[in-house]
Order: structure tokens, then sequence, then C-alpha cells
């Protein structure tokens, strides 16, 4: 995008400029025709670059406007100081619960601390646990339809054919080049079951893909590292996957609008909260 910013710039600083009677289809006209190609190849590669690096461009220091219509605007992470304190608990807490209503940005949290374990890309002022290894994790939903549509495209975007091969167009918190493969679950049209992401230490993680309606049986097996439930699960499937992570001293990371009122996930947590505000009175 940077040309065709700076000719815009240099047009509209030149000696003279009448922006009345300015003829931009004129101007268009008499352009190289290599010249244009090369603008619009730029910016095609800014936008492409944008569309599949996305875990870089989340929270900035400064907001980061659109390239071109239809592209999102990156807000300064300043404006989000409770996604920032969910990361930043990471470090001392276990269990952690992202509740809040709708289109607050709670997936966006919980799908971008996950692509930050699955990668290693840590942002310069992450202040929550990292895994400097490659490691191992689960992300789920309450239906394997809901975790195809929301978390899976969240985490590696939409589900396109590369070489006759399903594979993942990288539009997804994970970049595209961290997405090394993956297995395909049977009986729910693309949903993954397991992928693969490159770690910078040199490893290779792994994200499995799960969901409440197949019941807590699913959620037992190895440990795992870290688990993200976006959409509060029963408490028989959270006590079950809180299991897994005993022996790595793991994450739990939860985010759900409370639609279920008092329930006991709910309830654990806001006792918690009160206790601990007892002892530090």
């Amino acid at each position: 995008m940077k040309p065709l910013t700076d000719l815009a710039q240099a047009i509209i600083t030149a000696p003279g400029f009448d922006p009345a009677r300015f003829d931009a289809e004129q101007f268009a006209n008499a352009l190289d025709a290599g010249l244009i190609d090369e603008l619009y190849a730029t910016t095609e590669g800014e936008i492409l670059a944008r569309r599949t690096n996305r875990l870089e461009l989340f929270f900035p220091d400064e907001t980061i406007p659109s390239p071109a219509p239809g592209m999102p605007i990156f807000y300064a992470r300043h404006l989000y100081p409770r996604h920032l304190e969910f990361f930043r608990a990471g470090a001392t807490h276990i269990e952690r619960l992202f509740q809040a209503g709708n289109r607050v940005g709670k997936t966006v949290a919980g799908s971008y601390e996950c692509a930050c374990h699955a990668t290693g890309r840590y942002p310069h002022w992450w202040a929550g646990r990292q895994f400097p290894w490659a490691n191992h994790g689960w992300a789920a939903g309450d239906t394997n339809e809901t975790t195809r549509d929301i978390i899976q495209k969240e985490l590696f975007g939409e589900v396109t054919w590369e070489a006759g091969r399903k594979a993942f167009d990288g539009t997804g918190m994970i970049p595209k080049d961290a997405i090394i493969s993956a297995t395909w679950k049977r009986g729910v049209d693309g949903l993954a079951d397991v992928v693969k992401v490159k770690h910078v230490s040199g490893g290779t993680s792994t994200i499995g893909l799960k969901s409440y309606d197949q019941g807590r049986r699913v959620f037992q097996g190895t440990a795992k590292h870290w688990i993200w439930l976006d959409e509060e699960p029963p408490a028989d499937v959270y006590g079950e996957a809180l299991i897994r992570l005993m022996t790595t001293k793991g994450l739990m990371l939860i985010t759900f609008t409370p639609l279920l009122g008092l329930s006991d996930v709910v309830l654990s947590f806001l006792e918690a909260e009160s206790a601990a505000r007892e002892t530090n009175r």
C-alpha cells in the first residue's frame, strides 16, 4: 500500500495542485501500464500478508489503519484492558475465565493466546505464561458445527484445497506459514481433528479440536499443556479437561457469555474470586 500512498502524497503536495481541477480518470489513463501493475501487485501483496499473518497485527502499539476498503483496522492494545488483564493472569493462574457479553472479542482473546502458545510467537509486550518449546493443546466448543464454524475458522481460517488435499488458507489467528498439516474428522464435513503447527523452537505443536456434545469421554487421554473452551462447558467436561492439565501444570482458558446463569462452572469462579477477596482483606 505504501507506493500508492506515496504517489497520492506526492500529487496532493505538488506546487499548484488544485483538487477541484484534478481529473483522476485522465491521470490514471496517462500512467504507464507497467507502473500500474507494479502498484497493484504491491498492494495485493500487502493485503495477502495481512490476511495470512493476523497474529502479528492484533494488539499493536498504535492503531494500524485499513490498507483497503473491506480490510479491518487493528486498534491499539491499550483500548483492550480486559483482554490484556486476561493474558497477564496466565502467569499466575491455571484456570481463567473471560466472561463477558456478545461481540466484545472473547473468542479473539482465546484464539490469540492459543496461537501465541502453539507458534511460540509472543509479542514483545506479553506478560502471561509462555511455552518456549513445542506444546500440545485442545480447543473445544459446544458442538462439532460450532467448533468448525467459530473456533477452527478463528484459529486457521477457511478450509480450501491445495494440491488436491484439504488444507487451511491461513486467514485465522495462526499464520499460514506456521500451519504444517491437518487430519480430518469423519462424519463432519470440513472439521479438522488435529492440526500440526510450527513452533519457533523448531518443534511441532499440535491443536486438537473437540466438542462438548461428544461427552466427557473424548476429553480423556493424554496430558495437555493448554486447553481453550469457547462457550460454557458442562461441569463433567470441565472437570475431565482439568485432569489433562495436572501433570503439565498447564493452562485452562474459558471464554463465554453466561447464558446458563449461575451454573456450577460460573459459581466455581465466583466462589474463588470471593475467597481471594476475603484473604486479601
